[in-house]
């Protein structure tokens, strides 16, 4: 770290979060302690806005938040969305096509608030999400019956759209699919089970730069922490980038360092070694 950090990018799930959702008294010490240091903390998420745990919103130093994997960017303090990114009809129109023959599910966000199909969320693991997952779905989802159709209504509107899949060759066969035919998107994944589509300018590392601007600040003087596929551009983008232990191939090759997981608070231990630099 040649810079001093003035502003740390904090993916929550399976990264600051523990495996059951919940940030640990070490993680939210270092958070407040590197709050008092003047260092600007953002939560940087797939998650949209109206999914931001209390155990987030009750530090309230924590005032910016990249939702969607970038496709918004929010001020939680007022509630005002700094940026936004929508996907063209067009490419909906196209997502739903391309998927129409799979035994897929679907979620959309607009406006910070998260629809998904409702037999999705009344049996999350039946589509390939951890039984761990299935509170976090069930509390979160507004639950539609006919998701397509919905989609469809509000095509114009869709911060991101994720398709539900269970089975890495579905996965991997409609990605490839997706990239190749469908134009203007980005896409990407936090978690197995999910392909993450948003406009083809979103991205957690466009969403920090972003920020950054925002506040005055160069990306040298940013740290970042993550998990997943998603969480890979963010940490090549940051001046310093942390992986959890847990973290995917994708974000440990992105990484600069790799702290503890998870459960064992890696966060805590990256923002402890930010603090005494």
């Amino acid at each position: 770290m040649r810079m001093k950090i003035k502003c740390i990018a904090l993916d929550l799930d399976r990264t600051t979060l523990n495996s059951d959702g919940y940030l640990s008294q070490a993680n939210r010490d270092a958070l407040e302690a590197a709050i008092d240091a003047g260092i600007h903390i953002v939560v940087a998420s797939g998650r949209s806005l109206d999914s931001l745990p209390e155990d987030i919103l009750s530090i309230e130093g924590i005032r910016y938040a990249i939702m969607s994997n970038g496709a918004a960017v929010y001020d939680i303090r007022s509630g005002k969305c700094l940026r936004q990114y929508k996907l063209t009809a067009d490419s909906v129109r196209a997502i739903l096509r391309y998927t129409e023959k799979e035994e897929v599910s679907f979620e959309a966000f607009i406006n910070g608030k998260p629809y998904a199909e409702a037999r999705y969320v009344s049996d999350p693991v039946r589509f390939g999400a951890a039984p761990r997952a299935i509170p976090y779905i069930q509390r979160t989802r507004t639950p539609v019956k006919d998701m397509k159709k919905f989609i469809l209504d509000h095509s114009s509107e869709l911060e991101s759209i994720d398709v539900v899949v269970k089975g890495e060759e579905l996965k991997e066969r409609l990605w490839k699919t997706l990239k190749n035919y469908v134009v203007d998107v980005y896409i990407t994944s936090s978690v197995p089970q999910l392909l993450e589509i948003s406009y083809r300018e979103s991205g957690k590392d466009s969403g920090a730069k972003f920020l950054l601007d925002r506040l005055g600040l160069k990306r040298e003087e940013l740290a970042a922490f993550g998990d997943g596929d998603n969480d890979a551009g963010l940490l090549a983008f940051a001046g310093a980038g942390f992986a959890v232990a847990n973290a995917s191939e994708a974000c440990r090759k992105a990484a600069d360092r790799i702290v503890a997981s998870n459960d064992a608070d890696g966060v805590a231990q990256g923002i402890w070694m930010i603090l005494v630099q």
